[in-house]
C-alpha cells in the first residue's frame, strides 16, 4: 500500500471513529486518496457521503449538516484554490460555533513555494477563524506513522467540538499527499488501527465550566435570547424576547414592544443582533445587563456587561403586574402588525406570516438573512416545538441553499417533521449552485419558499432607502436582476411552483418529495412606510 493510501484511509477510519457520520466531498485530483476512503466507508455504511462540485456549496451544505445534527461534519477538497472557496462557510461556522471540519487535501512540502501548479499556502489559510489549524505531512518511510495521523484527527475533533474549551467551531485539517495517489488495490476503512474497542484513538474528556450567576428576579427583569441561545429553567417565568432561531420562550414578547416598559436589567442568552431597539437596550447606562454563555465567547457588544456566567441561580420572583405588562403590550403589538398586514400589497412579511402559521411541532424552518429572519421575528416566531435555523454568525445570504439542504437531510435522519426554507430572491439566486445534486446523491423532503421582490429590499428599510438617496438607489442597492426562476429551477430538474400569498398556505400543507421551490412575486415598493407604521 502506498503511503497516501495509508494516510487517507487512516484519517477517514478515525474521523468515523470520533463521531463523523457525515461527509462532503467535492472533485479533485490531488485528494483522491481521500475520495476512495470515503466512498470505501460510505459503502461500508460507516458514513453518509455527499459528493459536491463546487467548494463553496459544499462548505454550507456541511455547516447545515453539522446545524442540523449537532455533530461535526467533514468537507474535504483538493488543493489550490478549491480550499479558498470554503472560507464563507468557515467564517459562518466559526462565528455561530458550528463543528464543521475542513480536510483540505495539499501538495507534499518540497513543493510549497516552487511555482507547481494548483499549490499554494495552505496551512493557516483561515486565519483565525478556525479554532485549530493542523498540516498532516507525508510519511517518509515505511511503516507509516498511523499513530500520529489518528491523534491529529482526534486534537481536530476535540477542537472542532469544544470539548476542552467550550468553544465549539471550525477546523482544517490540512493533508500533504505524495504521488502516487491511486490506491493500489481496495482496502477497507478500519484496519490499520490495531485497535479491539473500535472508539477513537485518543478519547478526549471534555471540560466542563461551571460558573453560576445569581439573579434577583423580583427586581424589573427582561430576558434577551438570540441565536444559539440554550433553555434556562430558572426564566421560564420573566418575560422574554426571542429571536426566531432562540428556543421558544413561556412567556414571549414581541420585538416592536421591547420600547414600552424599560426594565432594570436585562439577562442575555446567545447572540441577539436582529432588532435595532434590543441593541438600543442593551447600550443604555440605566440598565444592568448580564450575561449567560457557554465556554470562553460570550455577547457583549456595547461593552454593558456586569456580570458573565454559564447558569443562573434565580433568587425572588418576578411580579405579575410586571410580567402581565409585557404580556399585554406583546398582545396589542401582534394585533397591530395582524391588522397593517391586512391592508396593501403583499411583501416578504406577508409571505413570512403564512409560512409562520403553516408550521406543525416537529418541523425545521431554515430562515435566510436579510429581510425573511426579521419578517419571521415579526409574525410570530419563534413557535414552541419548531426547530428554527438561520446562518446568524456573520449573517451572509450566501449558501443559504446548500445549508438548507444539510439541515433537512438532518432533520429527516433524524425522523423530524417537514423541512421548510424561507428566503428571498437574493439570497437564493447567490447560492442558486446549491440546487445542483447529482442523481447518486441523498436529497431531503425540502420546500424553499422564495419572496421574489426583484432585488434586494433589506436596503429600503436602511439608510440609503431614504427619499433623498433614491436617485441612485435602485441601481446600486435595489439591483433588480428580473431573473427566471421557474426555468432556473429546471434547469436544475427542480419542480417550481409560482403562487400568490393566498394559494401559499394549502401547497405549504403539502409534504414535499424532493426539493421543491414555492416562488411568491412580492412588492418593494411601499415597504419602507409600511415597516414605519409597524415601529410606530
Amino acid at each position: 500500500m502506498n503511503s497516501s493510501t495509508a494516510q487517507a484511509q487512516a484519517i477517514v477510519d478515525e474521523l468515523v471513529r470520533g463521531g463523523v457520520r457525515e461527509a462532503v466531498l467535492c472533485p479533485g485530483s490531488r485528494n483522491a486518496p481521500l475520495s476512495y476512503a470515503l466512498y470505501a466507508a460510505d459503502r461500508a455504511g460507516a458514513l453518509r457521503l455527499h459528493v459536491r462540485v463546487d467548494e463553496r456549496s459544499a462548505g454550507f451544505l456541511a455547516l447545515g449538516l453539522a446545524r442540523g445534527s449537532g455533530a461535526p461534519v467533514a468537507v474535504v477538497t483538493t488543493s489550490g484554490t478549491a480550499v479558498a472557496n470554503l472560507h464563507p462557510a468557515v467564517l459562518e461556522a466559526s462565528h455561530s460555533r458550528v463543528p464543521v471540519l475542513v480536510v483540505s487535501a495539499d501538495r507534499p512540502p518540497e513543493l510549497i513555494g516552487s511555482g507547481a501548479n494548483q499549490t499554494v499556502q495552505q496551512h493557516g489559510l483561515f486565519g483565525p477563524a478556525v479554532r485549530l489549524s493542523l498540516t498532516l505531512n507525508p510519511a517518509e518511510q515505511s511503516p507509516w506513522p498511523n499513530a500520529r495521523w489518528r491523534v491529529a484527527v482526534c486534537r481536530a475533533l476535540a477542537a472542532a467540538t469544544g470539548a476542552r474549551d467550550g468553544n465549539p467551531g471550525p477546523v482544517q485539517l490540512n493533508v500533504a499527499l505524495r504521488e502516487p495517489l491511486m490506491p493500489e488495490q481496495a482496502e477497507c476503512p478500519g484496519e490499520m488501527s490495531g485497535r479491539a474497542d473500535g472508539g477513537p484513538w485518543s478519547r478526549v474528556l471534555a471540560v466542563e465550566v461551571d460558573a453560576p450567576l445569581e439573579l434577583d428576579l423580583s427586581v424589573p427583569t427582561l430576558v434577551v435570547a438570540g441565536d444559539g441561545a440554550r433553555v434556562h429553567p430558572e426564566l421560564k417565568g420573566v418575560a422574554t424576547v426571542a429571536e426566531p432561531s432562540a428556543p421558544a420562550p413561556q412567556l414571549s414578547v414581541h420585538p416592536l414592544a421591547v420600547k414600552m416598559f424599560r426594565p432594570e436589567q436585562v439577562v442575555v442568552t446567545g447572540r441577539p443582533t436582529l432588532h435595532r431597539p434590543v441593541q438600543q437596550l442593551l447600550a443604555a447606562d440605566d440598565v444592568a445587563v448580564h450575561v449567560i454563555a457557554d465556554g470562553t465567547v460570550w455577547t457583549d457588544v456595547a461593552a454593558t456587561a456586569r456580570s458573565v456566567g454559564t447558569r443562573v441561580v434565580a433568587t425572588g420572583q418576578p411580579a405579575a403586574e410586571w410580567v402581565q405588562g409585557w404580556l399585554r403590550a406583546s398582545r396589542q403589538v401582534q394585533a397591530r402588525v395582524s391588522s397593517v398586514l391586512a391592508e396593501g400589497q403583499p411583501t416578504g412579511l406577508h409571505v413570512a406570516r403564512v409560512v409562520a402559521d403553516s408550521l406543525a411541532e416537529g418541523d425545521l424552518l431554515v430562515l435566510g438573512s436579510s429581510n425573511p429572519v426579521r419578517d419571521a421575528s415579526y409574525v410570530g416566531l419563534p413557535k414552541a416545538g419548531v426547530r428554527v435555523l438561520a446562518n446568524r454568525g456573520v449573517a451572509g445570504i450566501d449558501g443559504t441553499v446548500s445549508t438548507a439542504i444539510g439541515a433537512a437531510l438532518a432533520h429527516g435522519s433524524a425522523g423530524g417533521g417537514r423541512s421548510i426554507a424561507l428566503m428571498g430572491d437574493l439570497t437564493f439566486l447567490h447560492d442558486s449552485g446549491g440546487l445542483l445534486v447529482g442523481p447518486d446523491e441523498p436529497r431531503p423532503d425540502l420546500t424553499i419558499v422564495v419572496a421574489n421582490d426583484d432585488g434586494g429590499g433589506i436596503f429600503a428599510l436602511l439608510e440609503q432607502g431614504a427619499p433623498e438617496h433614491s436617485a441612485a438607489f435602485e441601481r446600486v442597492f435595489g439591483t433588480a436582476h428580473g431573473t427566471d426562476l421557474g426555468a432556473l429551477c429546471a434547469a436544475h430538474g427542480v419542480e417550481h411552483r409560482l403562487l400568490d400569498v393566498q394559494a401559499l398556505g394549502a401547497q405549504l400543507a403539502q409534504t414535499a418529495v424532493g426539493v421543491r421551490v414555492l416562488e411568491v412575486l412580492t412588492q418593494r415598493a411601499g415597504l419602507r412606510e409600511l415597516h414605519a407604521r409597524l415601529r410606530a
